[in-house]
């Protein structure tokens, strides 16, 4: 039987690798680089709490015979409108056979050319292999290239992974453990290294610190400074917002991808209806039964996700309704049941059978396309710190992200981050210590609603402001707005000790403030950028890279 997560008070005060996050892109890393080093994984909250384990989607890969390596670039660089690095995105698409048969080798239970999810020992193996996978197909993508488990890949990704990280001897994972700041020493002649991070145990309210030869970001991205998101609470720039703060580059923080389709009920929160429902037939119609996608793109229900987000936006406003609608019911109950279980069972709950009722659904904030400058091996602007997954930029989506590259580019960038960790391990030692947390000159918080206030206040301008359509004065608006804020997070943060709370809030404040300065750069509109006073495609394409004051190249 599988050990259980430990607590921080037993945990190691060091460790080889230090891992920020415990979604696909974290556990990966840990699972290639336990082999050879001490391995941490950190989780802020509950292990499952994650945005791995609510992704539908899948993972896309070039298998079928009919596809090839060229059309999945093409496809990705055409989703990226102009700012997909293209030899990133050749690297990611290269890898992409080698990262779904290290799945497959890890047990992951992908849907098979039947129809049906493996269980037990009926999993693909070697005699099938790649070949036996089922695909679908995903807005953007021009063929079937879709590896999934039914409508849950995520949930069977991650507990796959975290059943083999909790089993291997060299893996140590905490839970409940909010990072507070990267550690970074600089030597006269030698570049910034982190040489660790600054925890706090939710359960003691203390914080400690790791001592690690690298630290690897894996938090996912910033989609909670938006009112409606289909991200889980934990989504609040935690790591972008440290690398910021240490002195990494960040780089195309106002391409915010928001899902066309996210369930529209009172108490559904964020749950999304994955984009290989529309590849599987489902149609987008208005409140009176009338479709509306051919007005917008010649791939209709398949266009990219941000022509469809602005498209049902429009159509939101321009009638007045709460939602628009996704009909799957023409592909009969036995279809429906069998690819989409998940969504099938629980709409059911909110009374909705998606085998006969069309399904209510809005835009939510999904994506967080930029982040922290990394290389295709994870590597950021400071030494031994990575930054993998969501939490980075690559250079892979540009300013739209093509569905299902994601989770490809957790896998591909983590196994080149593991490969340069063992490269660089034999020569890279613990630093010496890392000075004691200082809480002798602040005082319990009396007044939590001060962080509440803010962190909904943000959220609301963040939405209205600096959502899927935006202008000069608008963005102009949430920067006065946003600057004041942080102004009174940081003073809230000098004064009192430190909570899981405060900490987000802060985090949130700064990766806004990043989102906003990036999107008053940009003066055109492209992908998921969408300003009325710039609506034309500036003829150069470029990347928006900011650089914190203390940034030194090298």
């Amino acid at each position: 039987m599988a050990a259980e997560p430990q607590r921080l008070e037993n945990m190691n005060r060091e460790t080889d690798l230090l891992i920020i996050g415990s979604g696909a892109a974290g556990l990966t890393l840990a699972l290639r680089s336990a082999d050879f080093a001490r391995v941490t994984v950190l989780s802020k909250g509950d292990l499952h709490e994650g945005s791995t384990f609510y992704a539908q989607g899948g993972v896309a890969a070039v298998l079928d015979a009919e596809d090839s390596v060229e059309s999945h670039v093409s496809d990705t660089l055409t989703a990226g409108v102009g700012l997909c690095h293209e030899t990133v995105v050749r690297h990611m698409v290269n890898h992409s056979a080698r990262a779904v048969s290290w799945l497959l080798q890890q047990g992951v239970p992908f849907t098979i050319k039947s129809g049906q999810t493996p269980q037990g020992g009926s999993k693909p193996g070697p005699g099938q292999g790649l070949s036996s996978l089922h695909l679908t197909q995903e807005g953007g993508h021009s063929h079937r290239r879709i590896i999934h488990a039914t409508d849950a890949t995520g949930k069977a990704v991650f507990e796959t992974l975290h059943q083999r990280a909790l089993a291997h001897k060299n893996i140590e994972l905490l839970e409940n453990c909010t990072a507070v700041d990267l550690v970074t020493q600089r030597s006269e002649q030698g570049p910034k290294s982190c040489v660790g991070a600054y925890i706090l145990n939710q359960e003691t309210d203390a914080v400690e610190a790791i001592k690690a030869r690298f630290v690897a970001l894996a938090t996912g991205g910033a989609s909670k400074a938006y009112l409606y998101t289909t991200n889980p609470d934990g989504a609040s720039g935690d790591g972008i917002a440290m690398a910021w703060r240490a002195g990494c580059r960040v780089a195309n923080m106002e391409f915010n991808q928001f899902h066309p389709t996210c369930l529209y009920h009172p108490h559904a929160k964020s749950f999304l209806i994955t984009e290989a429902m529309r590849g599987e037939g489902a149609k987008l119609e208005l409140p009176d039964g009338s479709r509306f996608m051919e007005r917008f793109h010649e791939l209709a229900d398949l266009a990219p996700r941000d022509i469809v987000a602005r498209a049902i936006d429009h159509e939101m406003k321009r009638l007045g309704c709460d939602c628009v609608f996704l009909n799957i019911t023409h592909q009969g109950g036995q279809f429906v049941r069998q690819h989409f279980p998940t969504i099938y069972s629980r709409c059911l709950e909110y009374g909705i059978d998606i085998t006969q009722d069309r399904i209510p659904v809005v835009p939510a904030a999904h994506y967080t396309c930029g982040g922290v400058v990394v290389d295709e091996r994870g590597e950021t602007d400071i030494t031994n710190l990575y930054a993998v997954g969501e939490t980075s930029f690559s250079g892979l989506h540009g300013a739209n992200r093509m569905a299902s590259n994601s989770l490809l580019e957790c896998f591909v960038v983590a196994f080149g981050a593991a490969e340069s960790i063992r490269e660089r391990l034999p020569g890279t030692a613990l630093c010496q210590a890392i000075a004691a947390w200082d809480e002798s000159r602040v005082t319990d918080s009396d007044d939590e609603v001060l962080v509440s206030h803010n962190w909904d206040e943000i959220r609301r301008f963040m939405w209205d402001f600096v959502g899927i359509v935006r202008n000069e004065k608008r963005l102009d608006r949430a920067h006065r707005r946003i600057q004041l804020i942080r102004e009174e997070v940081r003073d809230y943060y000098i004064k009192h000790r430190v909570s899981n709370d405060n900490l987000e809030l802060r985090n949130l404040a700064l990766v806004s403030e990043l989102i906003i300065n990036c999107a008053k750069q940009r003066k055109e509109s492209r992908g998921l950028h969408y300003n009325l006073d710039y609506p034309e495609l500036s003829p150069i394409a470029e990347d928006t890279i900011l650089e914190p004051p203390q940034f030194r190249p090298g």
